[in-house]
């Protein structure tokens, strides 16, 4: 077998071993009075049947709001990224404040945002915002200040202008920087929307997302239902990674060392 065919079987036994110790783990371990807390795998495969409706809605309404919190960080970032990067006076000014914003926990900003605007959509997506920002701004800065200095100093030499530097020195540099934020932020949308949906969700107008299922489900102790929302929500976030793994491989794959064939 070769190396890829390998790569992709691995996983898939995996799994299969992980399903075989849960239906055993189900059966022998867990007392028969406490399985209804641990289904069966055929049990939530049938409740993904049985709500896929609901299910197909809120994984929607959660790929949303994820999607714009996320598109609006990775705007967000850049501008400021490249704003804190032409000074080390505007970094040390800025940055103490984003640190705060990033600690502040999301479930005390919550209240703040439904009193602002509303439940529902424009909470999610601010949610995911600030969740996904941080990673952003602080790789996309970094790798625009880690410009190789010998380069700089041959642009400068080469009377180059401080834009023509920014364009064809510093965001080629920060590519790397940016897509490892990226996908840091990719990993934390769906997190966030999921997030948001729990603390200021609404079902108003279709706008329900997984959180908010997950909290009426588990109300309404719909355990398999409530596991198949997990897988739900798990499968979202692969697909929000993979896909910036893909534009980082599409974007990097013709010049960067990390995906460059090594010599064996």
């Amino acid at each position: 077998m070769n190396r890829r065919a390998l790569t992709l079987a691995l996983p898939v036994f995996t799994g299969l071993a992980l399903i075989a110790l849960w239906s055993i783990a189900r059966a022998w371990i867990i007392s028969a009075d406490q399985r209804f807390l641990l289904p069966a795998p055929g049990t939530i495969a049938r409740a993904f049947v049985e709500h896929a409706p609901e299910l197909g809605a809120a994984t929607l309404a959660t790929a949303l709001g994820a999607f714009l919190g996320f598109a609006l960080a990775v705007v967000f970032s850049v501008v400021l990224g490249l704003t804190l990067s032409l000074s080390l006076s505007i970094r040390a000014s800025l940055y103490p404040w984003l640190m705060a914003l990033q600690l502040t926990p999301i479930i005390v900003l919550a209240p703040i945002l439904i009193l602002w605007v509303g439940a529902g959509l424009k909470s999610v997506v601010i949610i995911t915002f600030l969740i996904s920002f941080f990673p952003l701004v602080v790789n996309t800065t970094q790798g625009l200040v880690s410009a190789d200095r010998n380069l700089i100093d041959l642009f400068r030499m080469g009377r180059a202008t401080r834009l023509q530097e920014i364009i064809h020195l510093r965001i080629p540099a920060a590519l790397p920087y940016f897509f490892t934020g990226l996908r840091i932020a990719a990993t934390l949308a769906p997190i966030g929307a999921i997030t948001g949906d729990v603390y200021a969700g609404t079902s108003a107008g279709g706008q329900g997302g997984l959180g908010f299922l997950s909290v009426i489900y588990s109300a309404r102790l719909q355990i398999p239902a409530l596991y198949a929302t997990a897988i739900v929500s798990c499968l979202l976030g692969f697909v929000f990674a993979g896909s910036v793994v893909w534009l980082s491989w599409l974007s990097l794959r013709r010049w960067h060392d990390a995906y460059q064939p090594k010599d064996t």
